[in-house]
């Protein structure tokens, strides 16, 4: 069988992905990637000795028995890593002292609810009915299996139906105990107008035992999946970004870099961001309704877009991993008022800080034009990001007492530092679709082919327009899949 070639754009999990299953079905990649190192938004870096982490929240997959770790294992990700099973998903405590800790074990979770709202059980009963729902399902597994995988899903079509309708807001809204009602909406990050369907899933995911923290995060991750890829044969040119995209004939033929430099393969697949392949690299040629629709309708403001990280000297391990602190007086960020703050604590990950030493991040939503008019004069942008932790830090003091003092390093994200390190537009990973394209988004995704362009594709978060770091591995997997039916090959897998 004559060997296809397939250059890749972007070392980000959803190239990997590609690249690994590529290799391991006889065809021969190489990946360009802009950064010196793989990932693209799955990554860490370093600040005094303390490790700084990007991606990683809440892995699926790391249940033996599970479709997702199947997943991970022909990719190698968790290899040689231990994983963490969190206890508690979030705890929300208001400036009063009241706490709602969201155990992940359901029947305690149960019970703490029902202590702080007896007057609700009614509605708490429901909420517990449908985790425990979801909890006997691995939904994965329809997404990523064929008919008879989704037929077994048609028990829950009714609570998918129902849950995907209502957000956590209206649900939350549903509460007749006031704490209940206010701390319930906020167990999403920033989250409140998404489905209640994603905590559920979360929680059933969380109690089964198939979420959690591989140790060592996004890099130790991404990382794995590079030696993965390398072991099976594949090329990674790091430092090199595509600029060009080349085409004859209305077939994908090649890539050309920064440099000049130009690389010729039988097929090309990006992805890397769907903005600047689309519009940049091919020059906006190959569009349609749905994908200019797409990126003219970017959010305003974006969930994590602004983050901040501390390397505390101090011992936090008796904390939980992430916390929602309602604040006494609302603070002003980027002119709008926040009276909460989502913190993530990293005390169960021993690699991030020294001993006795605890990494923190805070996470908001963002507005990207506020960021870019700064970053136009950069000792504003400085300034402004220095005020920002700062003013954070002082909000953390009131939870965690002489915190202050014992800041040995920080960082802060903003829209336009993702943007600069990514490419990817806005500093977006990508967003909804408008609804009227809703049915052709969940067939097709968005822009994994492009009208009149052959030998090309795309996966990744832009390509499918949803996120998930084992949902966009899984983009890469059935891409080659295609490819292999298209050329009459037979999809083969193996696993580390």
């Amino acid at each position: 069988m004559t060997e296809k070639s397939i250059i890749i754009i972007g070392a980000g999990l959803a190239g990997l992905s590609t690249g690994c299953f590529a290799q391991m079905n006889g065809y021969r990649t190489k990946i360009f990637e802009r950064q010196d190192k793989p990932g693209g938004v799955c990554v860490s870096w370093k600040r005094k000795g303390y490790t700084f982490d990007y991606a990683v929240h809440n892995l699926f997959g790391v249940a033996p028995n599970s479709v997702n770790n199947s997943l991970w294992q022909e990719l190698g990700a968790l290899e040689g890593l231990e994983t963490y099973s969190f206890k508690e998903f979030v705890q929300v405590e208001d400036a009063e002292g009241k706490v709602f800790t969201v155990h992940t074990d359901l029947n305690e979770l149960k019970r703490h609810m029902e202590e702080l709202a007896p007057n609700d059980r009614k509605l708490i009963d429901e909420f517990a009915q449908a985790v425990s729902q979801f909890s006997g399902y691995d939904l994965f597994a329809a997404l990523s299996g064929g008919f008879g995988a989704k037929l077994k899903m048609l028990p829950l079509m009714g609570s998918l139906m129902k849950y995907s309708k209502l957000t956590i807001k209206e649900f939350a809204e549903q509460f007749t105990d006031p704490f209940m009602r206010k701390a319930f909406s906020t167990i999403q990050y920033d989250l409140a107008d998404v489905p209640v369907l994603i905590p559920i899933i979360f929680l059933s995911t969380l109690n089964r035992g198939d979420g959690g923290w591989p140790i060592g995060g996004s890099m130790a991750l991404s990382r794995n999946i590079e030696k993965r890829y390398l072991s099976l044969g594949g090329e990674i040119a790091y430092n090199s970004m595509v600029t060009k995209v080349l085409v004859e004939n209305n077939r994908a033929v090649g890539i050309q870099v920064e440099d000049g430099s130009k690389y010729y393969a039988d097929t090309v697949v990006s992805a890397a961001d769907g903005y600047s392949t689309i519009f940049s690299m091919l020059e906006g040629k190959y569009t349609n309704d749905l994908i200019r629709t797409y990126y003219i309708n970017y959010p305003k403001n974006q969930p994590f877009g602004l983050e901040v990280w501390f390397g505390v000297a101090r011992n936090l391990s008796k904390e939980p991993h992430a916390l929602v602190l309602f604040l006494k007086e609302p603070i002003m960020v980027e002119g709008k008022q926040h009276d909460r703050l989502s913190v993530e604590i990293f005390n169960f990950d021993p690699t991030f800080a020294p001993p006795n030493k605890t990494v923190i991040k805070v996470v908001m939503e963002s507005n990207y034009d506020y960021w870019k008019q700064l970053s136009e004069q950069p000792e504003k942008y400085k300034t402004e990001k220095k005020r920002f932790a700062d003013q954070i830090a002082q909000c953390l003091e009131t939870r965690f007492p002489g915190l202050q003092s014992q800041i040995e390093a920080q960082d802060v994200v903003t829209p336009v530092s993702v943007e600069h390190w990514t490419g990817s537009y806005r500093g977006c990973q990508a967003w909804g679709v408008p609804k009227r394209y809703a049915k052709q988004m969940a067939k097709n995704g968005v822009s994994k082919t492009l009208p009149g362009l052959s030998s090309f594709y795309m996966v990744g978060q832009w390509a499918a327009g949803n996120i998930g770091l084992n949902t966009v591995c899984l983009l890469g997997r059935n891409l080659v899949r295609e490819l292999c039916e298209s050329d009459k090959r037979k999809f083969k897998s193996t696993k580390v």
